[in-house]
């Protein structure tokens, strides 16, 4: 094709890298924390709301951008993300005083801004590789989660330096000139587009199949369902260990607070490269075995490491596995959701099944909380989470790619 010629789909990757890298900042929100609590006088969960408020419409976000991304391309709604997640952080830096206007600021605009630009280079890049969605998925999201080793000690050093106006106001001209250039490298492959020497895997015989389901068809047909309930248990076990991580290393393992901290850049990583490798294998193995792979990693975490830790190297071994595995879901549940229901609206219909995520987001912290008062002890938590890490897989095999019924 002589569009395939023009455009290298390679430039799609870089591109998204880039703007991945740049909304990882998303997660970089603990190094605020600290600094707004002791100037501002922010309480703990004063201080944590508007990264819960992130998240929400982070997920908010996602489910608009992927319609409009379907109808109008993914161009112009990337440059539109970049613009509202950066005028989120200069207003952040104008209103960090006051927790409405951090939760207005970096919370809503922000969050919405990271929602609309995040689905573009996922839907883009899926488009470009049919014939290695896995790997490039993966690829695509490894910046989102490896954002934080970059953002969080550029943040911190300007916060001491500057003051934490300045730091939002540094993130803002950031995230312009780097979600919105990158954004405004994307384009979808011309209709029809195959990769040269790949052709799509032929459907099972007696099944009827449909290439590309539009988003009322997906949500009628129960396949969808047990996706959702998949990734949300996925979602909900990891982001639950990983908030926790530090209190289960001073509860458990009984670390020093500040030892325990350090070990959160090791787990950040090992988030971004679940990404990657859990990605590279789905293309191998199969998307079905390589999700109750990353299930079996977090029982192993859960049952085995977690509740036993008690030296720095098994809790630090236990949180890494966690954050590798969760880091696996973000990369393998839009790839499913394309080799499901096609990649004609895939923007809009992963927006839907991200809801998942959203509610896991918002809900996971209550629900760790809530277990933990209730028992007494973080490490029963482990156990009711490894129960829906089980219920997981047993849906993984009811789990199967839907016939279409006209």
């Amino acid at each position: 094709m002589a569009d395939e010629k023009l455009t290298n789909r390679w430039l799609m990757v870089a591109a998204a890298l880039v703007m991945q890298l740049c909304l990882g900042v998303l997660y970089s929100w603990s190094v605020f924390r600290g600094p707004l609590m002791k100037e501002v006088g922010f309480t703990v969960k004063e201080a944590g709301y508007p990264y819960m408020a992130s998240l929400f419409f982070f997920a908010v976000g996602m489910i608009f951008a992927g319609r409009w991304q379907d109808k109008a391309g993914p161009k112009k709604v990337a440059i539109f993300g970049g613009l509202l997640l950066a005028a989120g952080a200069l207003l952040a830096g104008a209103l960090y005083k006051t927790v409405g206007g951090l939760v207005f600021a970096y919370g809503v605009l922000g969050g919405l801004g990271v929602g609309f630009a995040y689905v573009t280079p996922i839907a883009t890049c899926i488009k470009w590789f049919p014939d290695m969605r896995g790997t490039i998925t993966g690829l695509a999201v490894f910046g989102f989660g490896a954002g934080t080793l970059v953002f969080g000690p550029l943040i911190s050093k300007i916060v001491s330096s500057s003051g934490i106006a300045n730091a939002f106001y540094v993130v803002g001209v950031i995230m312009l000139v780097g979600v919105c250039g990158a954004g405004s490298l994307f384009k979808v492959p011309p209709a029809g587009y195959k990769p040269a020497g790949w052709n799509p895997p032929a459907a099972a015989a007696g099944t009827v199949t449909k290439l590309d389901w539009t988003p009322n068809e997906m949500i009628g047909n129960t396949q969808f369902y047990v996706l959702w309930i998949i990734y949300f248990f996925g979602a909900a076990a990891g982001l639950m260990i990983i908030g926790q991580a530090v209190p289960i290393g001073v509860e458990v393992a009984k670390l020093d607070k500040a030892v325990a901290a350090a070990g959160l850049g090791t787990m950040a990583l090992l988030n971004g490269l679940g990404r990657l490798v859990h990605g590279s294998i789905s293309d191998k193995i199969g998307r079905k075995n390589t999700v109750i792979l990353m299930f079996v990693e977090y029982l192993v975490a859960f049952l085995i490491l977690l509740p036993n830790s008690d030296t720095f190297t098994k809790w630090l071994v236990g949180i890494c596995i966690v954050g590798f595995s969760y880091g696996g879901y973000l990369a393998l549940m839009p790839s499913i959701t394309a080799d499901y229901f096609g990649t004609k609206s895939l923007g809009h219909n992963y927006g839907y099944l991200f809801t998942a995520w959203g509610v896991a987001g918002v809900g996971g912290p209550f629900m760790i909380d809530a277990i933990k008062t209730a028992t007494g002890a973080v490490t029963n938590a482990m156990y009711y989470i490894s129960v829906a890490c089980v219920a997981g897989i047993v849906l993984v095999f009811i789990s199967k790619k839907p016939e279409f019924k006209a």
